[in-house]
């Protein structure tokens, strides 16, 4: 199965203060067993990446950095993209709808992933499978 991964997730995974830790920590072990293939874009890096060094340190970016990312295959948003991305969160005009989520659509979209590893409901909203 092929597995897109937001940010919601991966902060859950790390975050062992998180309500959905033991479950994230769950979905992520079973999706690994499973050889599903992880896919995330550079704008979910860069978003966990600033919540992780904000909120839990740079021992958390650390372990994001050399125990995580190694094991997704990143998409590196482009020009049109982000603009699509953005143009979406304009006419959705909802503020906690973010770029990087409409972002996240539009690559899910484009790669052809309907799966997500998340948290966050606007995934659902959107049409896309959500594990757990």
């Amino acid at each position: 199965m092929t597995v897109f991964v937001d940010t919601s997730a991966f902060y859950a995974v790390l975050d062992r203060g998180d309500e959905n830790h033991a479950s994230a920590k769950a979905c992520w072990i079973d999706l690994l067993s499973a050889g599903s293939a992880l896919f995330t874009n550079n704008y979910v890096l860069l978003e966990t990446s600033a919540l992780l060094q904000h909120r839990l340190g740079t021992a958390a970016l650390r372990a994001f950095h050399q125990e995580i990312t190694p094991l997704l295959a990143t998409d590196w948003v482009s020009e049109s993209r982000h603009l699509a991305g953005v143009e979406a969160a304009l006419v959705a005009h909802r503020r906690k709808l973010s770029i990087v989520d409409c972002v996240s659509f539009q690559t899910m979209r484009d790669l052809q992933i309907d799966a997500v590893f998340c948290f966050d409901p606007h995934f659902r909203e959107q049409g896309f499978k959500t594990v757990p």
